[in-house]
């Protein structure tokens, strides 16, 4: 393969997850627009330094507190980065909907994030990853990575970067 694969920290990805889905159910919940504001911002801000937006619950609270262990696996960034982005456009997108008195568009949009989160989060597939891969395939410019080896496009890896040959 010639992509060449980083140690990523899954744990701190499923925190971030996990994170936007319960901000973005309390945002419904309470009619709190604002925090879906909020987490279309720091989702961005995520994007843009190549981290999870919320990684510092995880890197700040849960792993110190030994709450939750590194699950480090060799995988490729761009594709999370991608993702995370997608999602803080349809959060950002769902606000101005929400501002703008759309409320049911506003809110599916704000839901259709959080479920996609829940998917990635415990099913362990990343929709935006797939279609990160899905433009590389179609060579879209700027995507370019291909998923590991013998990993289906958007499916969590299995090759723990601790295995590393």
């Amino acid at each position: 393969m010639l992509d060449r694969l980083t140690k990523i920290d899954h744990s701190a990805l499923r925190t971030n997850q996990v994170v936007i889905i319960l901000l973005n159910v309390l945002a419904f919940i309470f009619d709190l627009p604002w925090l879906a504001l909020l987490v279309g911002v720091v989702m961005l801000i995520g994007a843009l330094l190549g981290q999870p937006g919320f990684g510092f619950v995880y890197r700040y609270a849960l792993r110190p507190l030994g709450w939750i262990k590194p699950d480090v696996l060799l995988d490729n960034a761009e594709p999370h980065r991608f993702a995370q982005g997608l999602g803080s456009a349809f959060m950002l997108a769902g606000w101005l909907f929400l501002f703008s008195g759309v409320s049911a568009l506003g809110w599916g949009l704000v839901w259709l994030v959080a479920a996609l989160a829940a998917l990635n989060a415990f099913g362990g597939f990343c929709v935006g990853c797939m279609v990160y891969y899905w433009l590389s395939r179609l060579k879209v410019p700027g995507f370019y990575k291909s998923p590991p080896e013998g990993v289906f496009p958007g499916m969590r890896p299995r090759r723990r970067a601790d295995h590393e040959a």
